[in-house]
């Protein structure tokens, strides 16, 4: 993976992050906490879409590593909800 394609990576899981927050309601932090609660939120929401057995959707290929972007956001909310609820953070 090259700088760029890494970069590239960043800013998509920042973006990602930040949807997820908004749709949760809660902010959590900066442009640093959103790219790794995009990047955890992936994770989470592709742990939950193959619990149910549902497919990757909108999946975005950098670099040889692909990078679900419906389910990131799925997962940054319900990332973002769940510590926003645990530790009052600042409601929008």
């Amino acid at each position: 993976m090259t700088l760029t394609e890494l970069l590239i990576l960043l800013v998509i899981a920042a973006i990602c992050g930040a949807v997820g927050q908004s749709l949760a309601g809660y902010d959590l932090g900066g442009c640093l906490v959103s790219i790794v609660v995009g990047f955890i939120g992936a994770y989470i929401g592709l742990w939950i879409a193959h619990k149910f057995g549902l497919p990757e959707i909108f999946a975005i290929k950098v670099g040889g590593k692909t990078f679900p972007v419906v389910w990131a956001v799925i997962g940054s909310a319900v990332l973002t909800l769940i510590i926003g609820l645990i530790r009052g953070g600042r409601n929008r």
